[in-house]
């Protein structure tokens, strides 16, 4: 048997490579997915400082599974939208507070999912927590959920201010008991951001940047936010204090789709 070994651990090793040589996608097929043009950078090339804690690419979302097109656990914005981070950043650092970002270019793809979940009205798995207060079949009609986003056009960014030294946040775990996204932070779903007054992508109308029912702090965690990023040419949505959008935005009008990754990208000169 001992003679054998090595002779097997040869037949394993090549089954291994025809294998992965099989499964793995084509020249071809590698070609034909979507780039990104020149002007996409990720984050952490910009500021590696900006903490990332990207909600889609894990179950933890109002749809309840990793969203297309997700494929690395990674930020990707227009550059002048990463710059602009980096110099809000430097002044939150100062303040002893990070940025932490939850979303930021999205591919159409993903858009193209929301919309089939928001179409289908009977799976309803994360309820509980993100549209508590909302009916399914409104989500469409209150603007919850629309068939392009800013995302897509690269210069929009969901995104929190957390205390320094930045404390973990836990996993969530799917099945897991859900608490609404409106409740006080204690028994609503654990982040390290500091209190806005609700948790990221909370469906709420307590969601609205200027909501008078908020506390005094959140108000004041808002403004922080809202204040550092407005300085450095950010656009708040209103009715979501996470939400802000670079202006001029380098490609107002393209929505693109390819994917998340760092090979979607090009050759970063950072």
């Amino acid at each position: 048997m001992t003679a054998f070994a090595p002779s097997l651990r040869k037949l394993a090793v090549a089954a291994t490579a025809l294998l992965a040589a099989a499964t793995a996608p084509s020249p071809a097929q590698a070609a034909t997915e979507p780039q990104a043009p020149k002007g996409f950078v990720a984050l952490s090339d910009v500021d590696p400082t900006i903490i990332q804690e990207m909600r889609y690419l894990t179950p933890h979302n109002f749809v309840g599974d990793p969203i297309d097109g997700y494929r690395k656990p990674m930020c990707i914005l227009t550059e002048p939208a990463a710059k602009a981070l980096r110099k809000a950043q430097r002044v939150l650092l100062r303040e002893g507070y990070s940025l932490k970002v939850y979303d930021c270019y999205r591919p159409q793809r993903a858009v193209d999912q929301f919309v089939r979940w928001g179409e289908d009205l009977s799976d309803e798995r994360m309820k509980a927590e993100f549209y508590p207060r909302v009916a399914k079949s409104r989500l469409f009609e209150d603007g919850y959920i629309a068939k392009k986003s800013g995302h897509s056009r690269g210069s929009t960014v969901d995104l929190t201010i957390v205390r320094l030294p930045a404390k973990p946040t836990r996993p969530y775990i799917p099945g897991e008991p859900l608490k609404p996204c409106y409740a006080p932070r204690s028994e609503r779903f654990p982040d390290n951001s500091v209190d806005m007054g609700t948790g990221y992508d909370c469906m709420d109308t307590l969601s609205h940047t200027d909501d008078p029912r908020v506390t005094a702090k959140q108000r004041a965690n808002r403004d922080r936010l809202r204040g550092a990023l407005a300085k450095r040419g950010f656009v708040n949505l209103p009715e979501e204090w996470w939400h802000f959008t670079y202006k001029p935005e380098p490609f107002p009008d393209t929505y693109f789709d390819f994917p998340v990754s760092r090979r979607a990208l090009p050759v970063a000169h950072f």
